[in-house]
């Protein structure tokens, strides 16, 4: 009787684990941001990206704290914290990107007064500007973004910054070799929830470019 009782336990815990393994994927299927693929060289790609609408916010602090409080602000707005109590569909990737406020006397390219992280959700592309809902959470900012093309890499593993650095270096020699320029600072977007396994995360650095390219 032990016996059957052990490889029922290990039954059961076999078939958890493979639901776990694979329910990270599963819930990361949802609508993405739109491109076509310009050209690719192995795990580097120059994208397009069609027009879309996304929900900001500005968080102080060091990047992993910031990309959890800006998650927390968008989630809440799109879950129903907005003037029509309008529950909206899970985006992915969630994209996080240094931000910094200029100082008004200064050329753009100078003296940042205070730096922050802006934490950005995709709107579902069945809204617009016009039909989405506003935020009751101030902080929170709706944007629509034309049309642009990034250089992108895409790598697995955690989201941890010596990750991030490893990958954003050789996208940028990347483009250093083959005379692309930047139009931004980069962009890290993440595709899967916390508890996906390291090697079936998505993650991606993206830096615009200029359209010339």
């Amino acid at each position: 009787m032990r016996k059957k009782w052990i490889i029922v336990a290990v039954t059961v815990g076999v078939v958890m684990l493979a639901g776990f393994i694979s329910w990270g994927p599963i819930v990361s299927k949802v609508e993405q941001p739109k491109y076509k693929i310009l050209e690719s060289d192995g795990e580097i790609e120059i994208r397009e990206y069609d027009p879309m609408i996304v929900a900001e916010v500005i968080v102080q602090g060091d990047r992993k704290n910031a990309i959890n409080q800006g998650f927390r602000y968008l989630a809440d707005y799109i879950f129903g914290n907005n003037t029509a109590n309008n529950k909206m569909s899970m985006t992915a990737p969630v994209t996080q990107q240094q931000s910094k406020k200029i100082a008004m006397t200064a050329p753009v390219t100078q003296h940042a007064k205070e730096s922050g992280w802006a934490v950005h959700f995709t709107m579902p592309s069945r809204f617009t500007l016009d039909t989405l809902p506003e935020p009751n959470n101030k902080n929170v900012i709706l944007n629509e973004i034309p049309a642009k093309r990034f250089a992108v890499i895409r790598f697995s593993g955690m989201n941890t910054n010596k990750n991030l650095s490893v990958h954003e270096k050789k996208l940028l020699t990347y483009m250093s070799e083959n005379n692309i320029d930047a139009a931004s600072t980069p962009i890290y977007a993440f595709y899967n929830p916390p508890w996906t396994l390291p090697v079936l995360k998505r993650n991606e650095v993206l830096i615009e470019i200029e359209n010339n390219r």
